[in-house]
C-alpha cells in the first residue's frame, strides 16, 4: 500500500476546534475501512474513528464521540476528522490508514502522522 499522508495538526487551546486531512488519492489496494488512529506518551495506538467499505458504516471510541467527524471526499482521494470541543486528553500522535474488522484493527500501513496538542 502507498504511505498516506496526514496534515493538519497544531498546538491549539482547549475548547478549539482542528481539521485533519489525509491524503489517500494513491491507495490502490483493497481494504474493508479507513480510519484514524491516536497515540499519545506510553500509550498504545487506539482508533478513534473509521468509515467501513462493507457491514458497519463508521466507528468512533466514546471518548470522541459527539466530537469528531470522519469523512471522505466525493472523489475519494482524501479522508478527513473535524475535531471540536478538543480537550488535554486529545494530546496524542494522529495517524490515518487503512483497517479491518470492527472495532477497527489498523493493517499497519501507516503515514508520519500529525500531532496535536491541546492545553488548558
Amino acid at each position: 500500500q502507498v504511505q498516506p499522508v496526514e496534515s493538519g495538526g497544531e498546538s491549539v487551546q482547549a475548547g478549539d476546534s482542528l481539521r485533519l486531512s489525509c491524503d489517500t488519492s494513491r491507495y490502490t489496494d483493497k481494504y474493508y475501512c479507513l480510519g484514524w488512529f491516536r497515540q499519545a506518551p506510553g500509550k498504545e495506538r487506539d482508533a478513534i474513528a473509521a468509515l467501513y467499505t462493507t457491514g458497519d458504516s463508521e466507528y468512533y471510541a466514546t471518548s470522541v464521540e459527539g466530537r469528531f467527524t470522519i469523512s471522505r471526499d466525493n472523489a475519494f482521494n482524501t479522508l478527513y476528522l473535524q475535531m471540536d470541543n478538543l480537550k488535554p486528553e486529545d494530546t496524542a500522535m494522529y495517524y490515518c490508514g487503512s483497517c479491518r474488522q470492527y472495532p477497527p484493527v489498523g493493517n499497519d500501513f501507516w503515514g508520519q502522522g500529525t500531532q496535536v496538542t491541546v492545553s488548558t
